[in-house]
């Protein structure tokens, strides 16, 4: 069965959306209502701004006690020092009683905010974004493991490293997200998931796209000797409730085009927002499922977040659950 998270856009507390301490309050709320497993925050330093991830995740676990708690993406996962990272990570899921889940991504942002982070951050160049982090999932999960590390890797070297505490999931996980558009990073973006990751989440941002994506990574999960059929692969999507589907559309966008500036198109965000009447929404949802999605989180694209969270666990989620 498909379970539900409910992503807070800590962002909007920048546009007008709604405090950060209103923004918080829709966790408990979303743990009280009963439909969702889980509460997801977004992350980025400088490349697109906003309160910081793993603080917002130690408010969170303070306040609920039950959701699984998350990051996706984790866009400065390949800029941050990773046995740092990992140390922080560990003290969270020891603050939760082991909860987290992390979707990391090369976190590329083009333009004169990704180029400030990754100068500002270590230096880092787009092109080694990918190698990053694969090298850095390494050495968390060796830390993780309680492997006293003597590491020289590409990017880091460490050398008689032990980390206290260790998480208190064995293992704990640590997904890939990523957004590739047909070509020639597709294959390598879906292998990267099916090799390295222990799960996949990713953003669908044209019609059919999730089901073609997993298609292509059951096969490379079944050449890594993966079983694809525990394999968990949430979508990352957005939803907006009303009579009027266009009216919704326009909002989302609005939003968006407020949240990370005007990047996606108007059909994208039509494919990525589940629009209009709660009948119509379920049935947008239930399309992702059909495609393979074992897990779907939502942010309300809305600057009315009380009364789309109403709408959402009233007229809509109980439909799918």
């Amino acid at each position: 069965m498909t379970s539900f998270g409910l992503t807070i856009p800590q962002r909007g507390a920048f546009i007008g959306v709604a405090s950060l301490p209103e923004l918080l309050q829709l966790a408990p709320r979303a743990e009280a209502s009963g439909l969702f497993d889980s509460v997801w925050v977004g992350d980025s330093l400088t490349a697109k701004p906003r309160p910081e991830s793993l603080t917002m995740l130690g408010a969170l676990a303070a306040m609920t006690e039950r959701v699984r708690l998350g990051v996706g993406c984790m866009a400065s996962f390949p800029v941050r020092d990773p046995a740092t990272f990992a140390y922080q990570w560990a003290t969270l899921d020891q603050i939760s009683g082991g909860r987290m889940e992390l979707a990391a991504c090369t976190g590329i942002i083009p333009g004169p905010g990704g180029r400030s982070e990754n100068e500002n951050f270590g230096g880092v160049a787009d092109a080694d974004r990918p190698l990053r982090l694969i090298e850095n999932v390494e050495i968390c999960r060796r830390l993780w493991a309680g492997e006293v590390l003597d590491f020289d890797g590409k990017f880091t070297s460490y050398k008689a490293l032990k980390i206290d505490p260790v998480p208190v999931q064995e293992p704990c996980p640590i997904w890939i997200a990523a957004n590739p558009a047909p070509g020639k990073f597709w294959e390598r973006s879906l292998r990267r998931v099916a090799n390295v990751a222990d799960g996949f989440q990713t953003c669908v941002l044209s019609p059919g796209v999730l089901g073609a994506m997993m298609s292509d990574i059951g096969t490379y999960l079944a050449e890594a000797g993966k079983d694809a059929s525990t394999f968990p692969v949430m979508a990352y999507h957005n939803v907006n409730i009303g009579s009027d589907t266009a009216d919704c559309l326009r909002e989302s966008k609005q939003f968006l085009d407020a949240y990370y500036g005007p990047v996606f198109s108007e059909p994208m965000v039509e494919s990525w927002t589940a629009a209009g009447s709660p009948e119509a929404c379920i049935a947008h949802l239930q399309d992702l499922i059909d495609q393979g999605a074992t897990q779907i989180t939502l942010r309300l694209t809305s600057f009315d977040q009380d009364g789309q969270f109403r709408r959402l666990t009233d007229e809509v989620l109980p439909a799918l659950k």
